[in-house]
């Protein structure tokens, strides 16, 4: 399948869900990025892995990114797409194949950028912050990615949104003894002393924090328990994974510090954590930027790579066409009103005046 990027990005966002892309197989995706994004004459393009960056070198006096990734959660019978009126439903629809296909189209139809671009569409954003594609390219090539502004085409339906919280996943572990389950007061039951672990999530209070006028509500939840050895056995283990998503106001180090809190006299320990990225809408490439999109801003419910630029100094904002609350649903569409509404809006501020 061709991608014809300066057509129709509608069309550019259905052919894209067509093309499977699971976190780990992308490369026949990004195969077909880089083709299409050679084409394009002021584009040097070039390539880590599955993540593909293109750039130009126009001597502007300013350079901004323009990013989104390539993978998508597991399909769920979502794949091809289909489009119902204004809506076009598939696996990645809305986070984030749309914004994909709007910066892809921006690139391919803007003859004279006011700023120096850079693309990149990336691999693994929806597993381990250890596989993301984009980390491995600052780590790898950081001059790639050097910038004075980034936008991160996530799904925000056309909102600004600054920053995003921190992420963390966490084992909270109980032991008991095991024992035959026929004679059970032999033993101690772990996995029912997991119930004081799901006592303490309900309980729970969220905390909200504004900052720059950006609320954030964190969250701690369990996301899985595993436990049991067999169908006559006492289990001595369980293990319940938590999810603490954290407001960027929190490090890693204190966010991990909160959860040992929480679950103070056991054990606890932590597989998964990623920063969160404080808004910096004040910074004044990103002021810019809001300004000309005269879009309204809100806090980012949840974790983006806008935390990976923040990590390198370079303001970044999210914006795209996708709805957030519809990510990773069986049923996740795009309204593609917004798709041409995100295009129109970019296009005003990359365009020279």
């Amino acid at each position: 399948m061709t991608l014809d990027l300066a057509g129709d990005p509608v069309a550019l966002t259905a052919a894209l869900v067509d093309f499977p892309s699971v976190s780990g197989t992308e490369a026949p995706l990004a195969d077909e990025v880089f083709r299409a994004l050679e084409g394009l004459k002021q584009y040097e393009v070039t390539r880590d892995g599955d993540t593909v960056v293109a750039r130009t070198n126009l001597g502007r006096p300013h350079r901004v990114v323009l990013a989104g990734h390539l993978d998508t959660v597991p399909i769920v019978d979502n794949v091809p797409s289909r489009r119902d009126g204004d809506l076009l439903y598939g696996c990645g629809t809305s986070d984030m194949k749309s914004g994909d296909a709007v910066l892809l189209h921006l690139a391919a139809t803007i003859e004279r950028p006011a700023h120096d671009l850079t693309l990149v569409l990336y691999d693994n954003e929806e597993v381990e912050a250890a596989k993301n594609g984009l980390l491995r390219v600052s780590r790898n090539h950081p001059d790639w990615l050097a910038a004075d502004f980034a936008v991160l085409l996530e799904p925000t339906g056309g909102t600004v949104e600054g920053g995003c919280q921190g992420t963390l996943r966490a084992k909270v572990t109980t032991h008991g003894k095991r024992a035959h389950s026929a004679r059970s007061w032999h033993g101690v039951n772990a996995i029912h002393a997991a119930a004081a672990i799901l006592d303490t999530l309900t309980a729970y209070e969220a905390r909200e924090v504004d900052i720059d006028g950006c609320v954030y509500r964190e969250g701690l939840n369990a996301v899985a328990v595993s436990g049991g050895v067999a169908g006559n056995v006492i289990p001595d283990r369980c293990d319940v994974t938590v999810n603490f998503r954290f407001a960027p106001d929190r490090s890693e180090a204190q966010a991990e510090a909160h959860v040992r809190e929480v679950f103070a006299g056991y054990d606890v320990e932590v597989t998964d954590s990623a920063p969160g990225a404080l808004p910096g809408l004040s910074a004044p490439a990103a002021a810019n930027f809001v300004s000309k999109l005269d879009a309204p801003v809100q806090a980012k419910l949840g974790w983006t790579d806008v935390a990976r630029f923040a990590s390198l100094g370079i303001p970044a904002v999210n914006f795209g066409p996708g709805d957030p609350n519809l990510a990773h649903q069986a049923g996740e569409y795009v309204d593609t009103r917004k798709i041409t509404e995100a295009v129109e809006a970019l296009r005003r501020y990359l365009v020279a005046d």
